[in-house]
């Protein structure tokens, strides 16, 4: 059959290749069962870039030092995006070669004005993040993970529900008992946005008092954290399922997490960006937010941040100039490092047997996506695909080309568009993806594995 062109890649590893693997998937369980929201995640970067000799290109700026080739920096943008260089030793105006993926993930946001009592029951009010299906994010056990802006200036931090002591909250279901009208519904309409409410509480501070139960968990969170009612004001706080990424399988070849999307490209392309040699040219890892709504504001790939970073780069290297920075970025050559579906045998419809992603076959590329007519795609051109088979075949990286599904069933975009806009030359790939966009995602090891070993060779030889 066509779609058994590409054999497994596990038969082909040796032992000591398996136990490399092993290694590189402990230290990504780790990462995406503390890293949860954006800011973690750009926070462990930092710390991870920091212990691997890398220095705040801030700090060089203030004291005034000049950047010479095999210096390494980072810059971080409101505390959720990241984007770290090594100086290569090619004048920048020749291009950087770029790994930028997003940090970002679904997730249920708390609103500003979420606390309310019905029933003896105290609820936040939530609003979805992102493309999900919103029926997969009730009864499950959620965590809450962000922080808490004060008026006084002061930041608290909260993370509750991923310590086996601590509590945890749901969104709740209607019994199936009475659920007779709400079965009738589509898909899309069986839960609705506004329905996503958490459930957080159920003890009254005072039996008579009316919303004592609304009470009672104000006291709680205002003995604990300081925190006051309107403090919800300025806070970020999501919910997010809780508990630690997982060995999936009898045979632990693969992983259960959340927020694989796009976290698993994240961590591989950091990793790949701080075990990398002196590069030839300036090498960059860049993870940024906002991708899953179209990564838009100051955080997102469509602020001038990365220009603004890389323009503060030149002039600390001594070689800025408009003309040169213009020069920088359409020289450059970058993998739009985000996750692609992969098969699954139980959905066989929806996919095109040929051009899809098969968990188990080894790091993937998207020559295009955006969804039908590829409308909201950045489309490779086929030299820079040739150039791209060139170096994975040197380095012994498997890998595939795929489609993300069948064209008229939808489709997905990253931030390869974005970055093209400059002229670079731009291509997608990372790791086939099961239940994309679910609450729990699943990956295979070696896909994992392969698609590390497919960025590094990429910041070594484009």
């Amino acid at each position: 059959m066509a779609e058994e062109k590409k054999d497994s890649v596990w038969s082909q590893y040796s032992d000591a290749e398996k136990a490399e693997l092993e290694k590189l998937a402990t230290g990504y369980k780790a990462f995406l069962s503390q890293c949860k929201t954006e800011r973690e995640s750009a926070a462990e970067a930092v710390r991870q870039a920091e212990a691997a000799g890398y220095r705040n290109l801030l700090d060089v700026i203030e004291k005034g030092e000049k950047l010479k080739p095999g210096d390494k920096v980072y810059a971080v943008n409101m505390k959720k995006a990241v984007v770290l260089f090594h100086i290569g030793d090619e004048p920048l105006e020749k291009g950087l070669t770029i790994l930028g993926a997003h940090i970002d993930t679904c997730r249920l946001d708390v609103k500003q004005n979420p606390l309310y009592e019905n029933g003896g029951l105290a609820y936040l009010d939530t609003h979805y993040y992102g493309g999900i299906k919103k029926y997969q994010w009730v009864t499950l056990p959620l965590a809450m993970h962000g922080v808490v802006a004060k008026k006084d200036g002061s930041v608290v931090e909260i993370c509750i529900g991923e310590e086996e002591k601590d509590p945890v909250f749901c969104v709740t279901d209607l019994l199936i008992h009475l659920s007779q009208e709400q079965m009738k519904k589509t898909g899309a309409k069986v839960v609705e946005g506004e329905k996503l409410d958490v459930l957080v509480g159920n003890y009254p501070l005072k039996e008579k008092d009316k919303e004592s139960v609304k009470a009672g968990v104000l006291k709680l969170i205002q003995d604990k954290y300081g925190i006051e009612e309107d403090d919800f004001l300025s806070a970020e706080l999501v919910l997010v399922p809780a508990g630690k990424a997982r060995d999936l399988g009898f045979d632990r070849s693969m992983i259960l997490a959340y927020g694989q999307d796009d976290r698993v490209c994240a961590y591989t392309s950091l990793v790949a960006m701080l075990e990398m040699d002196h590069p030839r040219r300036t090498a960059c890892c860049l993870l940024v937010d906002k991708e899953e709504i179209g990564s838009v504001g100051a955080t997102g790939m469509q602020s001038h941040f990365f220009e603004n970073v890389c323009a503060e780069l030149m002039n600390a290297c001594g070689v800025y100039s408009e003309l040169g920075l213009r020069r920088m970025l359409a020289n450059s050559k970058m993998l739009s490092s985000d996750v692609s579906s992969a098969y699954d045998a139980l959905y066989a419809e929806s996919y095109d047997k040929k051009n899809v992603a098969y968990l188990g076959r080894g790091m993937v590329f998207n020559k295009f996506t955006g969804a039908r007519g590829k409308s909201g795609s950045n489309d490779a051109n086929a030299e820079y695909l040739g150039e791209i088979r060139r170096i994975m075949d040197k380095h012994d990286v498997h890998f595939q080309l795929a489609e993300l599904g069948k064209v008229d069933l939808g489709g997905g975009g990253t931030i390869a568009y974005i970055m093209s806009l400059y002229g670079m030359q731009v291509i997608d790939s990372g790791v086939g993806v099961m239940s994309m966009h679910a609450p729990w995602e699943a990956t295979s090891k070696i896909d994992i594995y392969e698609t590390k070993k497919g960025y590094m060779a990429f910041l070594q030889e484009a």
